[in-house]
């Protein structure tokens, strides 16, 4: 895999730590893959703080998708990496459809099968013919975690037209680094440990907005009820590094949605 790819077992590695622990994500898939596996991440990628937090991104995403998933509407999860949300959700029948460089679904094919509404689509995100790929339909959830930090302005642009080309009713839910973050990431962040040195930011969810995909709200990455599942001094001291003033001026977690 690339470096960019290599980055998926970080949020793995989190999202088994936490699971085993019994708090925040209940996620054996990840548990049994990391077992298998065993990157060999070093330094503050294996840190329990960055864990914490990789695991309630993944939390906060699953019970938007849940709460926001209407009738016929898909899921689109773009840069799934091996993340096992098919199977935490549990939204038997509805049409899914996870998508990641063809090395990365090739590795994933070895613990993930598809089926009738379950399918794995290996492509570029930024290569229009995706979306070839994944039928039309009236409604879409889509989902960008961990996945727009990699990719520059005019590529979430693209992006976002595509999607709008291929959808009537539309939800996106996305997270970001500021382009402080961006800048500062190149010095220390946990992804240069596998390699990676180049990301992007912005300071305006609303560069990205096309003719009718517009920015919605900002969510918390952090909600109060997820830090509750940690105790004594770790909820101290994760407050502070996670989720404090300075931790919401780097990440953002951004919303979109369609007008009709």
């Amino acid at each position: 895999m690339n470096e960019v790819n290599k980055t998926l077992y970080i949020p793995l590695y989190g999202k088994s730590y936490v699971s085993e622990k019994g708090i925040i994500l209940n996620d054996k898939k990840a548990e049994e893959i990391w077992r298998k596996e065993k990157f060999p991440l070093k330094g503050k990628s294996k840190s329990k703080w960055l864990a914490y937090y990789m695991a309630m991104r993944a939390r906060v995403f699953d019970d938007y998708l849940k709460s926001e998933l209407e009738g016929d509407a898909v899921v689109i999860h773009l840069g799934c990496g091996m993340d096992s949300r098919i199977e935490r959700v549990k939204l038997f029948g509805v049409k899914w459809y996870d998508v990641d460089f063809p090395d990365v679904i090739k590795e994933r094919k070895r613990y993930y099968c598809e089926t009738d509404n379950y399918k794995m689509v290996a492509s570029n995100i930024n290569d229009s013919s995706l979306w070839s790929k994944i039928p039309s339909g009236e409604n879409a959830v889509i989902l960008l975690e961990g996945v727009s930090m990699y990719l520059k302005e005019g590529e979430i642009k693209n992006l976002f037209s595509n999607i709008e080309a291929k959808f009537k009713n539309i939800k996106i839910l996305a997270d970001f680094y500021t382009s402080f973050a961006a800048k500062a990431s190149k010095y220390k962040n946990p992804i240069n440990e596998v390699g990676v040195t180049e990301v992007y930011g912005t300071d305006d969810p609303g560069v990205f907005e096309r003719e009718r995909i517009k920015f919605f709200k900002e969510h918390s990455l952090t909600p109060e009820h997820l830090i509750n599942e940690l105790k004594g001094m770790e909820k101290v001291i994760f407050k502070a590094l996670y989720a404090g003033k300075i931790s919401q001026k780097l990440y953002k977690l951004y919303e979109y949605k369609s007008s009709n």
